[in-house]
């Protein structure tokens, strides 16, 4: 498949080249600045794109242009620190601004240009330094107020560098720009669908696994749903799939599960009911890194325990996509403060002598979502919202009991509920990317029934992102609060107080544990 190589010099939208790109059905790898000629070659690429970055080209140790990259003869194209690489290494000249560029800026085209249409633009700016004089055989093909050399081109090496990022959706335009790139100037085909997905990871599965069982761990969520159909259709009936039900789960979520993948794809599944033993483990527990650590190890427990009673099957489905995989190999990440653990199958012990079978390694949470459609499954579960590992328990601030989770399960029901019926639930119809209830350890007075009561707090919380690294807060309609909020207090016992949550990420986490 014709695929595009974008470089990663540590831009924080390193990623969403990538999505952008794939959303023009073109198929890209996202791979570290120093990978290795023989690493990328064997891609066959038609061509590249170098990402921004946080260094300066001019910055001891600064990230470099590999030298495989001209000598291919393959056009590429520059973003920002990317354009400044390309215009260093060329012998033209990159220095600081005299004024920093942050923001929308207006981007003028000078000249007609295969890359984007003549006129003036919406762009997003980000940048310290600028071109001063492109290399030669460039023409500057744009500008903005503060950038009198926001974009160049040599067409005839092909080669074209931005001082705007097109791929944030602050740039309207830039989807467009990514396409002209890597259709009409590196002659990529589109054809990366969910279909021709769907088709070559069927014969990946086949080869990889051949006669031998699968063994797929289900949490309910979108990926290990999705991960765990592929294979179904890929091997059938030497797929078994265990479900550990651990009592913290949403409402009615494991007969959602067992009815889509058992009633709908017809997997053979093995629900396990681990709920007593969850809840007995986590009695009397409140801080939340321990609440996972002990979510995390009764998982891997349970799961080996029932892995054992079928046989160890030689291969294990894992729900691993695209972003861990480049998060894990990114360049200047590594020093990362940890916010909060994450509950995940790949803490299983490594003398169960699994081989990972991933088919959704290098997919996007998008194209996850598109498979999964395309493969059937119900749409409540391919677009169901995100939901973090030890579920409900890092939304049930303060000691964990049955009752305080029936009353959490009830209460986002109802806000759920109400924000579907509104068409605001699913982000693909102009809705939250993700919204829950928080159950707080906080009691204040009411008055209820003309007598006082003394009962516990639900936060709402909602919010819009594209890529989960920011959030903001989504202004719901009042009407719609007001709504949540009354049924919430007279129909769940125990809470007398609603409250919503306008804090964007950062400075708070999406979560609230």
């Amino acid at each position: 498949m014709d695929t595009i190589i974008i470089l990663d010099y540590g831009s924080q939208y390193s990623q969403l080249i990538a999505r952008k790109v794939r959303e023009n059905h073109v198929y890209c790898e996202l791979l570290p600045w120093d990978a290795s000629a023989d690493k990328v070659s064997a891609y066959h690429p038609k061509g590249f794109i170098l990402s921004g970055s946080p260094y300066s080209v001019y910055d001891p140790g600064a990230p470099t242009l590999p030298d495989y990259i001209l000598q291919s003869g393959l056009p590429v194209l520059g973003i920002c620190y990317g354009m400044h690489l390309l215009t260093h290494a060329l012998q033209g000249k990159v220095a600081p601004s005299g004024e920093r560029e942050y923001g929308l800026a207006q981007f003028e085209c000078a000249e007609d240009s295969v890359l984007f249409p003549s006129g003036s633009q919406q762009v997003w700016m980000s940048h310290g330094d600028r071109t001063e004089q492109p290399p030669e055989g460039f023409t500057v093909i744009g500008h903005s107020d503060n950038s009198p050399i926001a974009a160049i081109a040599d067409a005839q090496r092909h080669y074209y560098g931005l001082q705007f990022h097109p791929e944030v959706h602050h740039t309207p335009g830039g989807k467009e720009i990514l396409r002209r790139f890597a259709v009409d100037i590196c002659g990529a085909k589109a054809e990366w669908t969910a279909e021709s997905i769907i088709q070559q990871a069927v014969e990946k599965i086949r080869t990889q696994v051949g006669s031998s069982t699968v063994l797929s761990a289900v949490s309910g969520g979108v990926d290990s749903s999705v991960a765990t159909a592929l294979v179904q259709k890929a091997v059938g009936k030497q797929l078994t799939a265990v479900f550990v039900n651990h009592g913290l789960l949403r409402k009615d979520e494991p007969q959602q599960v067992e009815a889509a993948l058992k009633g709908v794809l017809g997997i053979n599944l093995v629900t396990v009911d681990a709920v007593d033993k969850f809840m007995g483990l986590l009695k009397g527990i409140t801080n939340p890194e321990e609440k996972r650590r002990i979510i995390g190890a009764t998982f891997i427990r349970v799961f080996e325990e029932h892995a054992r009673q079928i046989g160890l099957p030689p291969f294990l489905v894992q729900g691993t996509i695209y972003p861990d995989v480049v998060e894990s190999s990114a360049p200047d990440r590594s020093k990362a403060a940890r916010i909060k653990t994450h509950h995940n199958v790949g803490g299983l012990p490594p003398d169960l002598g699994f081989k990972l079978v991933e088919p959704l390694r290098y997919l996007f949470k998008d194209e996850v979502r598109a498979v999964g459609e395309a493969l059937g499954l119900p749409r409540q579960l391919v677009w169901r919202q995100p939901f973090p590992g030890p579920g409900l328990a890092v939304r049930c601030l303060g000691e964990i009991t049955h009752e305080r989770l029936e009353r959490l399960r009830a209460a986002d029901a109802i806000f759920t509920g109400e924000l579907d019926h509104e068409g605001l639930l699913f982000s693909d119809q102009g809705g939250s990317a993700q919204a829950f209830a928080v159950l707080l350890p906080v009691r204040s007075v009411g008055v209820m029934g003309d007598q006082r009561t003394y009962d516990e707090t639900i936060a709402l919380r909602a919010v819009s992102t594209e890529d989960f690294m920011t959030a903001d807060w989504m202004p719901l309609p009042h009407n719609l609060l007001a709504r949540v909020s009354n049924r919430i207090v007279n129909e769940v016992a125990g809470v007398n107080r609603v409250v919503y949550d306008i804090t964007s990420k950062p400075p708070s986490t999406i979560e609230w544990e």
